[in-house]
């Protein structure tokens, strides 16, 4: 099962996002965003769904309950 730093890697980089954008792009700061990547840190729910929305997945999907995005 894929972890969400696995995901957030993954969906950054089929963007073509650096962290530094993406974390903009969310209204995240880049340290953080960094730190969730990285897997040094865990998002709050509301940092979860923000996720989800900009990449357009489920939160189940990020968190690795399911390998379905939708």
């Amino acid at each position: 099962m894929t972890t969400l730093p696995e995901k957030l890697l993954l969906l950054r980089n089929e963007r073509g996002l650096s962290q530094e954008k993406a974390a903009a792009s969310q209204g995240i700061a880049y340290r953080s965003y960094r730190r969730y990547e990285t897997g040094e840190r865990e998002p709050t729910a509301s940092v979860l769904i923000r996720m989800a929305d900009f990449y357009g997945v489920a939160i189940d999907y990020l968190v690795g309950r399911t390998e379905e995005r939708s």
